[in-house]
């Protein structure tokens, strides 16, 4: 196998020095005291963790630990059936602040096709919830915030398919979100399912709203992250700070994505 260009083990390589590299710079991050809206994306894996032990409390502990403004969540809910929610987000809240942006969907879901958005400070001026094309019933979340009565932020939260054809035909959904390059200050996260970087991405198309992005971090397998699967992108040029993995201990085995988060200044 071979992951951009490279060969399966020299990716590992690769993977175990980034890893020493990323928690140097996170470590030095909050040192040097960095600043702003610090969100975040994390696929939860229905709270199964990677030794197949089904805990929300863990999970949660993962969230308290990233102590996000904004964190976007995929796999929230289970995938049949009523589509239960799988979170207590009643304690949630009351640990750490974190309020989901409120959506129509009917049964005990926390979310839209398992994509639930949280926030601690601001007003909901908008919310749309969009239904991707592709053989997978996906979706995403498209939310207008007033963080603080002066900077309203769109947040388009998603997952996109397994399928390259169906990423392709849902980023161009989110690119007809967008409508010009000019508009808003907009986030796209979640968990986007593509490993491939360069021409061969499903996720070229996005560049015409959200330009050149950040290097991609490897986030999967949570244990030792190869592939960067999730990911957090703006069509502001300087809006995102560092982009780093959320690599702890706990989040390591809590699900198979590791979390992924960034200051955005607006």
């Amino acid at each position: 196998m071979r992951v951009n260009g490279r060969s399966l083990p020299a990716n590992m390589l690769l993977s175990i020095r980034d890893r020493r590299m990323r928690k140097a710079n996170a470590f030095s991050a909050k040192k040097d005291g960095v600043t702003g809206t610090l969100v975040a994306s994390y696929n939860v894996h229905k709270c199964i963790g990677v030794d197949r032990k089904f805990d929300p409390d863990r999970t949660s502990r993962v969230i308290r630990e990233i102590a996000p403004d904004v964190i976007a969540l995929q796999e929230a809910d289970n995938r049949f059936g009523d589509r239960d929610g799988l979170l207590d987000l009643h304690r949630l809240e009351l640990e750490t602040g974190l309020v989901p942006v409120p959506i129509s969907a009917t049964g005990k879901g926390h979310g839209w096709h398992g994509n639930v958005l949280l926030f601690k400070r601001g007003v909901v001026r908008d919310v749309h919830q969009i239904r991707l094309p592709g053989l997978e019933p996906r979706g995403a979340v498209v939310a207008e915030i007033d963080l603080d009565g002066n900077r309203s932020l769109r947040i388009i939260a998603a997952h996109l398919g397994l399928l390259r054809r169906s990423r392709s035909q849902q980023a161009q959904v989110v690119l007809d979100i967008m409508n010009s390059p000019d508009e808003k200050p907009t986030l796209l996260l979640g968990d986007l399912n593509e490993w491939r970087l360069g021409n061969r991405s499903a996720l070229n198309t996005l560049h015409a709203s959200f330009g050149p992005q950040p290097p991609a971090v490897p986030t999967f397998p949570s244990n030792l992250p190869l592939l960067a699967l999730d990911r957090i992108m703006a069509n502001r040029h300087g809006m995102i700070g560092t982009i780093e993995a959320h690599d702890t201990p706990l989040s390591r085995v809590a699900s198979d994505h590791l979390p992924l988060t960034a200051f955005v200044h607006l």
